[in-house]
């Protein structure tokens, strides 16, 4: 297999290969020995040698002819106890590294001359064929009697492409039946292939030589254990896709949890990657360099990068700028290290002995995104408990599988066998990490969804008490005609008026407008709407009453404000008005000039200016709230002031002009009162409802 002796779980295969079992078989027969003759009939014989090596490299090597006498031997035989070091499975062949050859990248020739008896029935069986181990390091060619069999790897003159090892077998030429055959492999390593382990080059299995039909079955099993070895991958790009989803969908939701959306985003990486590998184990897209730099380099440490910013917003980490910053250096950093120790930089344009330090660096470089992951999760323990302590076993849970090519390294074994199944360490720890995650997710909607209903109670007593405070039926004043509409944008608004009668025959107008949206604004307008009717029973002058709810508004711990207008109109039709920030009222379709002010709650011992008008039988005061002016449609026109100027003096009545704007786009609250001074007025009238009756509406 290729060179992922690094970065074992994305390249290497958990299976016990068809070639190991061949050997099992003849050695359980007690055929296996020094191979001179081969006998072949409906079974397939292991070429285990030994051969003959030869270290670099010469196109007369693969002559059947050729003196090797003086070569070395090789045996492929696995020795008793071996073992795959990046598996741990049996049957594993060391490499020519550790055979007498610890330097060699490049260039290696394997040969074997035997003689075959083949006992095939019919001339279509007797048809030879060969197929190669899928455990080699790490593109090779196959010579037969000197002629070109095939090949895994592109070999052209600027250099040898190399892939991921898959199953692969050739037929030996048709007129070779029988008789003496030399087997010459020109195999190729490359230089960053021993930097995962000492048992790195060559052939890690012995080849299998039979008649056709037998290799087909051989091949067949091999890729079935290819299947069987990637179950693991297709099983976690399945959670994690579904991970992903629910991370996305989730952020969907909640645009201001942070959280959701990286938790999306690392998930992807982790499918991409993933996808990226199993490309390469089925196909010959891409090849090994490339996987690798995009594998190894890029999308692992970005997806380390993802997790630590995950957590970062999961735990509401306060300095999240800085954290980006560590954490995007790190992987910057660590992304370098890595490219350097992988094709095609490694062994060319990096010297070979340059590992001695460049291995160290990308191991720190990768401990510290570790251990930045491990300081956030304490603070998030330190900061929110339960919810810290719960995380802290999915963190855990990551920090081996992102490190399993250390543990390799250090000759521990990363992979188990379930139910035929082989998952290594990255996988298992990934699958239980996206347990934890999908519980801590779960308790989080859980909490979401009791805090959600909590405020919807909320609300809907808000509600109530602001349709309590809203007057629905108005005071009948004799001689004056009152109309009013209110639109709340949602379903507590932020805009109130009162309508507050007196015994003389006289009315109290105030209308205005609260900052913010939701609670805060109703619990404002509530107190707002108190003090209306508390200042109507000492005063009627409405800069009077303005000035005392700015003494209200004054030193509110949330900074709000609020815009009012406040009118008297007093039984004769006099109107004295004052504004505290809000839209000029309209006198019959014309718009009054107020002089500037600012609004309730920013100014302390501000003061509110007083104009004086008179309304005459038939005459008309609107006052409304700038939900009417700042309705716009899906454009993003404005409602704006001349079509509510052209509306009013129309002579249009509060709902029409409320109807209006809500139609055209309401995007804030609306509200619209409007005042008519009638023929007949009289100077002064009982009102038909009193201030006390008028709380309970």
């Amino acid at each position: 297999m290729s060179i992922v002796a690094l970065r074992t779980f994305l390249v290497k295969r958990a299976r016990i290969s068809a070639s190991f079992i061949a050997i099992l078989i003849l050695s359980a027969a007690g055929t296996v020995q020094a191979q001179s003759h081969v006998r072949i009939g409906n079974s397939v014989s292991a070429l285990i040698g030994p051969w003959r090596f030869h270290a670099g490299d010469n196109s007369d090597w693969a002559q059947p002819g050729l003196n090797d006498a003086g070569w070395s031997t090789m045996n492929l035989s696995p020795p008793p106890g071996s073992f795959d070091p990046n598996l741990g499975t049996g049957g594993f062949v060391p490499g020519w590294t550790s055979q007498g050859y610890p330097n060699l990248t490049g260039f290696g020739w394997y040969r074997l001359t035997f003689d075959v008896v083949n006992n095939a029935a019919t001339p279509e069986e007797s048809r030879l064929a060969i197929k190669m181990p899928d455990n080699v390091d790490d593109a090779y060619q196959v010579y037969v009697n000197g002629r070109f069999a095939g090949q895994f790897g592109d070999f052209t003159k600027s250099g040898v492409t190399f892939y991921n090892t898959q199953p692969r077998a050739f037929l030996l030429p048709d007129n070779l039946h029988e008789g003496p055959i030399t087997i010459a492999v020109r195999m190729w390593m490359d230089s960053s292939t021993p930097l995962g382990t000492s048992d790195a080059g060559g052939l890690h299995g012995a080849p299998l030589i039979g008649q056709r039909p037998s290799i087909g079955a051989m091949l067949r099993l091999d890729w079935d254990d290819v299947a069987r070895s990637q179950a693991g991958n297709f099983l976690e790009s399945a959670f994690l896709l579904v991970a992903a989803f629910a991370g996305f969908a989730l952020f969907w939701l909640d645009r201001h949890d942070l959280a959701y959306l990286w938790l999306g985003i690392a998930c992807s990486v982790s499918v991409l990657l993933r996808l990226v590998v199993l490309m390469g184990y089925y196909t010959m897209w891409i090849s090994m360099a490339r996987e690798l730099i995009a594998t190894d380099v890029v999308l692992a440490e970005l997806g380390m990068g993802a997790w630590t910013l995950f957590w970062g917003y999961w735990f509401k980490f306060d300095r999240m700028r800085a954290l980006h910053l560590m954490t995007w250096a790190f992987v910057l950093l660590s992304m370098l290290n890595m490219a350097l120790l992988r094709p095609p930089f490694y062994g060319t344009l990096i010297p070979l002995g340059a590992s001695s330090w460049l291995m160290p660096l990308s191991i720190i470089s990768r401990l510290t995104l570790g251990a930045l992951m491990l300081w956030v999760t304490f603070n998030g323990i330190r900061r929110r408990g339960l919810d810290g302590w719960l995380s802290l076993p999915a963190v855990l849970l990551m920090i081996p599988g992102l490190y399993q090519t250390e543990l390799v390294l250090l000759h521990i074994q990363t992979f188990v066998r379930f139910f035929g199944i082989i998952l290594n360490l990255s996988q298992i720890s990934i699958l239980l990490q996206l347990a934890m995650v999908s519980l801590l997710l779960s308790r989080r909607f859980i909490k979401g969804l009791r805090a959600g209903e909590q405020m919807r109670v909320e609300i809907e007593q808000a509600r109530q008490v602001q349709q309590l405070l809203i007057p629905e039926a108005l005071p009948r004043v004799p001689g004056l005609s009152i109309e009013s509409e209110y639109r709340p944008a949602q379903q507590v608004g932020g805009d109130f008026f009162q309508i507050v009668p007196d015994a003389e025959g006289g009315v109290l107008a105030v209308i205005g407008d609260v900052s913010g949206k939701g609670m805060p604004a109703a619990m404002t307008v509530s107190k707002l709407v108190g003090a209306v009717r508390t200042l109507a029973e000492t005063t009627r002058d409405p800069a009077e009453v303005l000035r005392g709810l700015n003494r209200r508004m004054i030193g509110r711990q949330s900074g709000q404000f609020a815009t009012c207008l406040a009118a008297y109109i007093a039984p004769g039709g006099d109107v004295t008005l004052s504004s505290a920030g809000h839209l000029p009222p309209y006198r019959n379709g014309q718009e009054l000039s107020l002089a500037g002010s600012v609004p309730l709650g920013i100014v302390a011992e501000a003061d509110f200016e007083s104009i004086s008008f008179r309304l005459d039988p038939g005459s008309s005061l609107v006052m409304l709230t700038d939900g009417v002016v700042e309705a716009h449609d899906g454009k993003g026109q404005l409602f704006g002031f001349e079509r509510t100027l052209e509306l009013v003096s129309e002579g249009r009545d509060a709902e029409e002009l409320a109807t209006a704007a809500q139609n055209f786009g309401q995007q804030d609250d609306i509200t619209v009162l409007r005042f008519e001074r009638t023929e007949g007025a009289a100077k002064a009238a009982e009102p038909s409802l009193d201030v006390a009756e008028l709380s309970h509406a």
